[in-house]
């Protein structure tokens, strides 16, 4: 029997389900409260690691075997002693717009709803006209706002979305780059734990664990914060894998974007390669005047 830890969202849980059902042999589902629950409608500002956290510590005290992750809520520096082991297929990866058909048929001055400083970035680099709003809470709170008139339309996650069978409330943003990892199911481990990392990897898929790869790289190498708005997404066609990376401001007046090909046997150096590339035209200090905006508006201290 592997137990399976989990935060306890419908979402989390529909996820941790899939997984669970793939699994070779028994699973127990094991959910776990993290901080980032704990706080107002589960999405409130702060390290991403809030959402992992309280998991990463039941594997390190042998309470669950395995853990089950959105990727892109999972740091790029793990804690000592624990790995990625395994990477199930990939859902969509895309943002999607809910609320309306497309971007463009926005109407002028549009109230639009995210709490992703990387949708916000880009959307205002693409539409400066739009008045993008706050939004926080599970898939079904922010819906619900929709519904209710708060919002002319919302941002959501396309593979939040299909995995909890509301796939036709949004329609697919391909003009906006994904934050790294999504889409993705990170499978963690203790790294002395042969029995749970043999399982991970029984239902690994290797394209979706090498497209992950090079977007973690990316980020490790950019040194990124929750705080600055950053997305990355990795594709694999015929053999070539092409990372396309999005740095920016909050507001959307600065931004740069990037994309390289490498080899799909070195995802991780594809990723520190355009970090490099990056860095080279000015994204250090662009990431760090974007984190000094953020923690200004939050009223953070810098």
């Amino acid at each position: 029997m592997i137990r399976l830890g989990t935060r306890g969202s419908a979402l989390a849980l529909a996820q941790a389900r899939l997984v669970a059902d793939a699994l070779p042999g028994g699973v127990e589902l094991v959910p776990i409260a993290t901080s980032g629950d704990r706080r107002a409608g589960g999405d409130a500002g702060g390290d991403k690691a809030r959402f992992v956290k309280e998991i990463e510590d039941a594997l390190l005290a042998g309470d669950v075997d395995l853990a089950v992750h959105s990727a892109k809520d999972v740091p790029s520096q793990l804690p000592a002693g624990l790995s990625i082991v395994g990477v199930p297929a990939r859902a969509d990866p895309r943002d999607a717009l809910c609320g309306a058909p497309s971007l463009p048929e926005l109407r002028e001055g549009a109230t639009l709803g995210t709490a992703s400083l990387r949708r916000r970035a880009q959307l205002l680099a693409l539409r400066p006209d739009l008045d993008v709003r706050d939004l926080r809470g599970n898939v079904d709170t922010r819906l619900r706002r929709l519904a209710d008139g708060d919002f002319d339309a919302i941002v959501l996650a396309r593979a939040g979305l299909d995995r909890l069978g509301r796939g036709a409330d949004g329609a697919p943003l391909p003009e906006l780059v994904p934050a790294p990892g999504q889409g993705c199911l990170a499978l963690e481990a203790r790294e002395d734990d042969e029995r749970a990392i043999a399982a991970a990897v029984a239902i690994t898929d290797r394209r979706a664990l090498t497209r992950l790869t090079a977007e973690r790289a990316l980020v490790g190498a950019l040194d990124a914060s929750c705080h600055t708005p950053i997305g990355a997404h990795a594709g694999l066609e015929d053999r070539i894998l092409t990372l396309t990376a999005f740095v920016g401001m909050p507001d959307g007046t600065q931004w740069i974007r990037d994309s390289f090909e490498g080899e799909p046997t070195e995802p991780a150096a594809l990723g520190r390669r355009v970090a490099d590339r990056l860095l080279s035209v000015g994204a250090r200090d662009l990431l760090a005047a974007a984190e000094l905006a953020t923690a200004r508006q939050a009223g953070i201290p810098k």
